[in-house]
C-alpha cells in the first residue's frame, strides 16, 4: 500500500471513532451535555410553575367576569404550561447514555416532544375558537371589566417572565427548542394584551368586541402552531439552516493543512448538533500528519460552533476526496 493510499483509507477508517473520544476528553470529568440537560430541566420546571400560576389566576377572573377573550388566552396558557411535560420527559431521557440499540442516544425524543407541543398548541387554538364562536352566537354580558383588564396584564407579565427564563437558558445551553419556546411565550404575552382591546370595546358599548378578540387570539395561536410545526418537521427530516453548513465549511477550510472541504453534513438530534465532513489533504502527508490536521480541524469546529456535540472527520488525499470516490459500483461488487 502506498503512502497516498494510507492517507485515503487508514485515516478514513480510524479518525471518526477517535474524534468522538477526543471530544469527550477535552472537557474534563464532567460531561457538558449533562450540565446543559440539567439547565434545560431547570428552565422547564420554572416556566411550568410560572405559566400554571398565571393560568389559575386567570381562571378565577374568567369565572367571575365571563370574558371569552380572556378564556381563549387562559386555555392557551394552560396548553403552553402543558407543553413543558413532554419537553421535561425528553430532557430526562437525554441524560441516558447511548446503547447498542440507540447508538446516537435519545436526542430524537426531544423532536418527538416538539410534535406533542405543536399538537397541544393546535388543540388549544381549536377550543378557544369554538368557545369564541359560541359566544358570538349566544351573547353574554361581560362583567368586572377592570378585573379582566388586570388579568390580561398579569398574563402578559407571567408570559414575559417565562420567555426570559426560556430564552436565557436556551442561549446558555444552545437549545434551539427552548429559545423558540421562549419567543412563543413572548408572543403569548402580547396576545394577553390584546384582551385589553376587547375590554375597551365592551366598555365603549360594543359587547361583540370580546368574542371577536377571542377569535383574533385564536388566529394567532394557529399561526404559532403552523410555524412551530414547520420547524419541528424540518428537524425530523434532518434539515438545518444552510448558513450552518457554511459555518462548518468556513471553520474547517481555515485550518492549516486542509486543502479542500469537499463535503459537509449536519443534523440536529434534539438540542445537540452532529456533523460529518470530508477533508482533502496533501497526499504526501503521513498518517500521523494527516491525523494532526484532523485534530486541529476538530478544535476549530468546536471553537466556532459551541453547540456542536460531535463531529466525524473523513480525511482523503487531494484529488480523491468525497463520498463518490468511495462508492462501490455494480461491476466492482460483482468481482468482489
Amino acid at each position: 500500500m502506498t503512502e497516498k493510499q494510507e492517507v485515503g483509507s487508514a485515516q478514513q477508517a480510524t479518525l471518526a471513532s477517535h474524534q468522538q473520544g477526543e471530544h469527550r476528553h477535552v472537557h474534563g470529568l464532567v460531561d457538558p451535555r449533562m450540565i446543559t440537560t440539567e439547565r434545560g430541566i431547570w428552565a422547564i420546571k420554572r416556566s411550568f410553575l410560572g405559566l400554571g400560576a398565571t393560568a389559575l389566576f386567570q381562571v378565577l377572573i374568567v369565572y367571575w367576569s365571563g370574558s371569552m377573550a380572556l378564556l381563549a388566552e387562559t386555555i392557551h396558557n394552560f396548553g403552553d404550561a402543558a407543553t413543558a411535560v413532554p419537553l421535561w420527559v425528553a430532557f430526562r431521557l437525554a441524560r441516558l447514555k447511548p446503547s447498542k440499540r440507540f447508538s446516537y442516544g435519545y436526542g430524537r425524543v426531544e423532536d418527538l416532544a416538539g410534535v406533542a407541543v405543536v399538537l397541544v398548541i393546535l388543540f388549544s387554538g381549536m377550543v378557544a375558537g369554538y368557545e369564541s364562536i359560541q359566544r358570538l352566537v349566544h351573547p353574554k354580558a361581560v362583567e368586572k371589566l377592570g378585573a379582566v383588564a388586570a388579568a390580561s396584564l398579569i398574563g402578559f407579565l407571567g408570559n414575559e417572565v417565562v420567555a426570559l427564563i426560556r430564552i436565557g437558558v436556551g442561549k446558555q445551553i444552545h437549545s434551539a427548542a427552548l429559545i423558540a419556546d421562549g419567543y412563543h411565550a413572548r408572543v403569548d404575552g402580547l396576545t394577553s394584551l390584546a384582551v385589553l382591546f376587547g375590554v375597551i370595546g365592551v366598555w365603549l358599548g360594543y359587547p361583540q368586541a370580546d368574542p371577536l378578540v377571542g377569535l383574533l387570539i385564536t388566529s394567532v395561536i394557529v399561526g404559532i402552531a403552523f410555524q412551530a410545526g414547520k420547524s419541528v418537521l424540518t428537524r425530523m427530516l434532518d434539515g438545518v439552516n444552510p448558513e450552518l453548513i457554511d459555518e462548518i465549511r468556513h471553520a474547517a477550510q481555515h485550518t492549516p493543512g486542509v486543502g479542500e472541504v469537499t463535503e459537509a453534513r449536519a443534523r440536529w438530534l434534539g438540542h445537540r448538533l452532529h456533523a460529518e465532513i470530508n477533508l482533502a489533504v496533501d497526499p504526501r502527508l503521513s498518517i500521523t500528519e494527516a491525523h494532526g490536521v484532523a485534530k486541529e480541524t476538530q478544535k476549530e469546529l468546536l471553537h466556532h460552533l459551541p453547540y456542536l456535540s460531535s463531529v466525524t472527520i473523513h480525511v482523503d488525499p487531494l484529488g480523491e476526496s468525497g463520498e463518490h470516490h468511495h462508492t462501490v459500483g455494480v461491476d466492482e461488487q460483482a468481482h468482489a
